[in-house]
C-alpha cells in the first residue's frame, strides 16, 4: 500500500515541548518495519512550533506571528536531524519537503510535485513533509497539518491516510465529558451529524482539533482513499491499522 502518516505535535512532544525520545523511536521503527514489508509511506509532520519553542525554553505558542516563524524555523532543524538519525538507524533514508498551499494550487508546481514525489518514492525513500511555517502565515494563522496530509495523500494518489493524534477516534460525544461517549469505528459516508461531532480546540502546542481531521476526512474520502484516526500514543497500532483492525475511527472512500 501506499500510505501517507500523519503525526501531530501532541504525538511526538511531551507537554513542555521538548521531544518524547522514546515515541518517536518507536515511530520510526515501526515506519520503518512497515516500508521494509513492501509498503510506501510518507510521513507528514506536525512538530517544527512546539520544537523550536521548547528548545527556547517556551511552554506555550506565542501570539505574535514572527516568534512562531522563528520557533518553526529552529524546530525544522531539530526535526529533520531527529528524523534522518532515528530512520538511519534502520537503513531508511529521508528527504525533507516543505510546502505552502499556493504552492500546490499552481498547477506547473503542482506537477513538479508530484513527479518529486513519485521518484522519491520509487528510490525507496521516506518523503517527510511539513508546512513551510517559516515563509508562510495562513497556515500558521488558520491552518494545520490535517489539510496538509489530505493534501499529501491526494497528491500522491494513496490508499490510505492515517492521522496519528491524542484521541482514539470520532465520538458521539466528548469523551472527556460524556461517560456514555461511544468510538464510531466506520464512517461509511461524512454527513452533517458526523460533522457536527467535531469540536474545536487542538493542544496548547499544536492546532487544529476535530473539525480540521473530519474536514480532511471529507477531502480524502471523495477521491476514493480511506482515512482513519488514531491514538499516536502508542506508535504500534500502525500494525493493526495496515492489517484493518485496532481502536480507531475509519472513513471509506467513496469507490
Amino acid at each position: 500500500m501506499r500510505i501517507v502518516i500523519k503525526v501531530g505535535t501532541s504525538t511526538l512532544a511531551h507537554s513542555t515541548g521538548l521531544l518524547n525520545i522514546k515515541r518517536v523511536e518507536q515511530m520510526c521503527k515501526v515506519i520503518s518495519d512497515l516500508k521494509n514489508a513492501g509498503n510506501e509511506i510518507v510521513l507528514v509532520s506536525s512538530g517544527a512550533i512546539g520544537m523550536g519553542l521548547g528548545k527556547i525554553g517556551l511552554t506555550e505558542k506565542p501570539s505574535d506571528i514572527p516568534t512562531k516563524q522563528a520557533a518553526a524555523a529552529i524546530g525544522q532543524c531539530e526535526l529533520m536531524y531527529t528524523y534522518d538519525k532515528m530512520f538511519s538507524e534502520h537503513n531508511h533514508t529521508v528527504a525533507q519537503i516543505l510546502l505552502t498551499g499556493a504552492f500546490v494550487a499552481i498547477e506547473d508546481y503542482g506537477k513538479n510535485l508530484k513527479n518529486t514525489f513519485s521518484r522519491l518514492l520509487e528510490l525507496g525513500v521516506i518523503p517527510i513533509v511539513n508546512e513551510n511555517d517559516t515563509v508562510t502565515t495562513d497556515e500558521i494563522v488558520i491552518g494545520d497539518n490535517d489539510t496538509l496530509g489530505a493534501t499529501v495523500a491526494n497528491e500522491v494518489n494513496a490508499d490510505l491516510l492515517i492521522i496519528l493524534s491524542d484521541i482514539d477516534g470520532l465520538y458521539t460525544g466528548d469523551p472527556n465529558k460524556e461517560d456514555n461517549a461511544e468510538l464510531i469505528k466506520v464512517v461509511p459516508k461524512i454527513t452533517s451529524e458526523i460533522e457536527s461531532l467535531a469540536g474545536s480546540e487542538g493542544s496548547s502546542l499544536g492546532t487544529g482539533g476535530m473539525i480540521t481531521k473530519i474536514k480532511a476526512a471529507k477531502a480524502v474520502t471523495e477521491n476514493g482513499i480511506d482515512m482513519i484516526i488514531a491514538n499516536g500514543k502508542n506508535p504500534d497500532i500502525l500494525y493493526d491499522i495496515v492489517e484493518g483492525r485496532g481502536i480507531c475511527t475509519r472513513f471509506l472512500g467513496v469507490k
